[in-house]
């Protein structure tokens, strides 16, 4: 009953947020589609690693955008190591590339490499993530609201619990603004809820392993998991799956005894929600390349380009979790 209330108090609001999205890039970005524009463009792609199911997607994803626009997309795998990232850019700018895509592994120590750029005038969009620098020294950055994401989670924890409950969070890589940023928009829901507390957070650098094996010490620091711990909040899909495999061979029943809520909505939180061991999700639309490449395109037709296109999506529950994971798999 309060998932269905839940929904529906939502949908206008997931409703609106993607007509906006889609206005938002066709009146500020001339560019809306590829056919308004035959230019065939270098673009270096540096991204963070493939840490995670969602992380892949959103490579292939920009990857096959473009492909279909005809773009030659040089590629760099920085292994989440951010020396890799600054080493790609500045090879990305000797090699005078038309602009440049960055998923920056954490938010500082881009200034330098971006003022580079700037120099040479080549436009850099931000993907997936932003960096603490000044918003002059890139043109975009094509990415959700992560506090938005983390705050919808907590909203719906606090209605799944009445506000009352103990919660183990897995914390994204450190330094990271997805991991900052979800953390201080769910901080900001449950601070209004005085029996609602994080009792236990720790990094899972964004990982399935990482989230297994810091959810086996989040067990083993508790004398009575089952009751000490409420839920769990992780910072992605990875890390509660992850987390979801070490409650089950502690003999946990992971959604039951402990309720697990995620961010990025990739296939195998779907599938878990179909076997009753995951209760929500917020997805992280991987689908960036469109707008990033838009982004571009009106940078080089001299038109204004917003510094923040957002591309957030909504929260699921188990009973469209089938139809979710046959949409995705």
């Amino acid at each position: 009953m309060i998932d269905r209330s839940i929904r529906q108090h939502l949908s206008w609001f997931d409703t609106l947020k993607q007509h906006l999205l889609t206005t938002v890039l066709c009146v500020a970005l001339p560019v809306c589609s590829v056919s308004a524009s035959a230019e065939s463009l270098t673009i270096g792609f540096s991204q963070i690693g493939s840490e995670s199911g969602w992380r892949t997607s959103e490579t292939e994803s920009i990857k096959a955008e473009a492909e279909r626009r005809g773009y030659n997309l040089k590629f760099s795998d920085a292994q989440q190591k951010q020396e890799n990232q600054i080493k790609a850019v500045r090879s990305f700018i000797a090699q005078g590339v038309d602009g440049i895509l960055l998923a920056p592994v954490v938010e500082t120590g881009w200034d330098q490499v971006l003022k580079e750029a700037k120099r040479a005038h080549i436009p850099v969009v931000l993907v997936d993530r932003g960096v603490d620098a000044n918003p002059d020294l890139y043109l975009t950055k094509v990415a959700s609201d992560f506090r938005e994401e983390g705050a919808l989670a907590a909203s719906w924890l606090a209605a799944k619990t009445n506000g009352k409950c103990n919660i183990v969070e897995l914390q994204g890589t450190v330094g990271s603004s997805a991991a900052i940023d979800r953390k201080a928009g769910f901080d900001a829901v449950i601070s209004n809820f005085p029996n609602m507390k994080i009792i236990r957070s720790q990094s899972g650098d964004f990982t399935r392993a990482g989230g297994k094996e810091v959810m086996e010490s989040f067990l083993k620091a508790e004398s009575n998991p089952k009751k000490d711990i409420c839920a769990l909040f992780s910072h992605n899909d990875d890390m509660a799956l992850g987390a979801i495999l070490a409650m089950k061979e502690a003999g946990i029943k992971p959604s039951k005894d402990i309720l697990v809520v995620s961010i990025d909505g990739v296939p195998d939180i779907f599938k878990a929600m179909m076997d009753g061991e995951s209760n929500a999700t917020i997805e992280l639309n991987p689908h960036l390349g469109a707008p990033a490449f838009d982004a571009i395109l009106a940078y080089r037709a001299g038109k204004t380009v917003p510094k923040w296109i957002k591309a957030n999506g909504p929260l699921y529950l188990p009973d469209t979790a089938a139809a979710e994971y046959n949409k995705r798999k």
